[in-house]
């Protein structure tokens, strides 16, 4: 259509500034002059105006901020901007992830840490519920001396094991097979806090009866190595769990959840098994009313602990629609 209508184009001349140089020079069109005041060459400007129906030139500006990359030797002035295409990079990260998942070596991986879910438990199965059900105590105790010190410490001691062989297994099946996409878990200062608050609490108040006994404030007086057989493996248990969860803490195991449950859990055994030797050895009321305070505080605790893993569940779940929602 362009090339059909013409339309006249007019000529504007005007008046420039004087340039020293004598080359340029223009020739002026007589049918339209624009005088100026105090400019002495005139300036030929011509101009052209689309008609309505003739489209604007298109113009380009790239969305992406990142500068082009240039291509060497091309003939075409067109052929020398290369742009990526933004849209194909979700496919192929899709592709990659789907390629990704239907690896046979990962579902291999996958298969061989199944047995673990039935080892893991066995263990601790093994280790500290039947030596404290089916041993008798007769076996274990003769009386509030060092032998039978030595023996409640090493059923403490195999229990602490297969604990701590739980605990391996537990975090061995969170492991990708990647070691660089190992997940890091971090537990909530609040947590790390309170956890260590009951522990402190735990730890404080056998000892502050102790010293209380010796100084005659509790009567009557206990002997130390009837205390020590009453308590001594529960207050050692206990530094292994603070222990072993500061460690869980500082390599952000995702086992320091169920850490606590697990050690708690067997320390109200213990305090039971404690309470029965208390019947043996004859134990003041007041070791006997402390030993079921004990009992009392870490129940409360187990149960906030359980409470926790419910609401990291829902907090987890939570998380997981919210990413499925922004794909």
């Amino acid at each position: 259509m362009s090339s059909l209508i013409r339309t006249a184009v007019p000529n504007i001349t005007a008046t420039a500034f004087h340039y020293q140089n004598q080359k340029f020079r223009w020739f002026t069109n007589s049918h339209v002059r624009l005088a100026l005041p105090k400019l002495q060459k005139p300036v030929s400007v011509r101009y052209s105006k689309l008609t309505p129906w003739e489209p604007k030139p298109l113009t380009y500006a790239p969305t992406d901020e990142a500068d082009p990359e240039l291509l060497e030797e091309t003939s075409n002035l067109f052929d020398t901007l290369k742009f990526e295409d933004n849209a194909a990079a979700p496919a192929a990260d899709s592709e990659k992830l789907a390629q990704k998942n239907s690896n046979p070596s990962n579902a291999v991986a996958g298969f061989l840490k199944w047995p673990l879910w039935i080892l893991g438990p066995a263990f601790l199965l093994a280790t500290g519920m039947v030596p404290t059900l089916w041993l008798p105590i007769s076996s274990i105790f003769l009386g509030p001396n060092i032998a039978s010190l030595l023996s409640l410490v090493g059923l403490d001691c195999i229990f602490n094991l297969g604990a701590t062989l739980f605990l391996l297994m537990a975090h061995s099946t969170t492991q990708p097979k990647d070691p660089t996409q190992a997940p890091k878990s971090k537990a909530p200062f609040s947590y790390q806090f309170w956890n260590m608050f009951a522990s402190l609490v735990g730890y404080a108040i056998p000892l502050a009866l102790f010293f209380g006994s010796q100084k005659g404030f509790l009567q009557p007086q206990l002997a130390p190595i009837s205390y020590l057989v009453l308590l001594g493996p529960y207050l050692l248990l206990l530094s292994v769990q603070i222990l072993t969860e500061l460690l869980t803490w500082h390599w952000q195991s995702p086992v320091w959840l169920v850490t606590p449950v697990v050690y708690e859990a067997y320390r109200v055994l213990q305090l039971m098994r404690g309470l029965k030797l208390s019947a043996e050895i004859t134990a003041p009321a007041w070791m006997m009313h402390t030993i079921r305070g004990l009992v009392c505080w870490w129940i409360l605790i187990l149960g906030l602990q359980l409470m926790r893993v419910a609401w990291f569940a829902g907090f987890s779940a939570k998380t997981r629609q919210e990413q499925k929602s922004y794909l």
